[in-house]
């Protein structure tokens, strides 16, 4: 296990990719323990491609990815559900089941990975509805709610086994800026109350300006990282003329 000064996540040296496809190659970082960590990049950069491997949906083609000291990526049985245990995932469309209504999604990771009793786990599912501002919609079911209930609801389901990582795909995507910005606000309530690490991949400025303690931004053409740090800092002093454009929102110039 690592010590609480190390870096909760290690990912080092992964060539991320399908089929012996590459689309980032050698690519190494960390994330440091409590921080808020987003992953960015213009779209087919391979943001999904890097979050799948990073929460053991898909292998690298080569790498090693370091969860709290073990590698998820050669992990077998009992460690691996071990390493599953330590995160939770909150995936880009919410991935709600639309017959089951929001505190019955919130109990299922409770009801596979613990031996809980059917009150104790209502209990639970209720609280961290209530977490996220849901209290009052515990009976509801997904189509019965905003897309940023959806996401609230969601996160809550990521939040059931009080992980110390939670990772967060797109959480901004598709909602209106007044929700989004909620939902922002929400980020950073559950990040300083929970203590948890929140990695988080989006391409929306604005939130990330809003949430990011530090973030990596990753570009298809190079096929890795090409900017690490403060989002503010890179947007005024980076010395990429393109990530300054990119942080910036400053069109491309055509030839006349």
């Amino acid at each position: 296990m690592s010590a609480p000064s190390d870096p909760i996540i290690r990912v080092h040296d992964v060539t991320a990719g399908y089929d012996e496809t590459a689309i980032l190659d050698h690519v190494s970082f960390d994330v440091r323990r409590g921080e808020i960590f987003v992953i960015l990049g213009g779209s087919g950069s391979g943001k999904s491609t890097l979050l799948k491997h990073m929460i053991g949906l898909e292998p690298p083609l080569a790498g090693s990815i370091l969860i709290d000291g073990d590698d998820i990526v050669t992990a077998e049985d009992g460690l691996r559900q071990s390493i599953l245990r330590r995160f939770g995932v909150m995936y880009q469309s919410g991935a709600l089941f639309g017959s089951m209504t929001l505190a019955e999604n919130v109990r299922l990771p409770l009801e596979e990975f613990t031996d809980l009793d059917d009150d104790e786990i209502a209990l639970i599912a209720r609280m961290k509805l209530a977490m996220v501002g849901l209290d009052a919609f515990t009976g509801h079911l997904p189509a019965e709610v905003s897309g940023g209930m959806q996401k609230r609801a969601a996160i809550a389901r990521a939040l059931a086994l009080d992980p110390k990582i939670v990772f967060l795909d797109e959480p901004s995507a598709g909602l209106d800026p007044i929700t989004s910005a909620g939902l922002d606000a929400l980020i950073l309530r559950l990040a300083r109350n929970l203590g948890a690490t929140f990695v988080i991949v989006s391409h929306e400025l604005p939130s990330i300006f809003a949430i990011a303690d530090r973030v990596i931004m990753i570009d298809r053409v190079r096929r890795g990282i090409v900017a690490e740090g403060d989002p503010r800092k890179l947007r005024d002093s980076s010395p990429d003329p393109w990530v300054r454009q990119f942080f910036r929102r400053e069109p491309e110039v055509l030839p006349a």
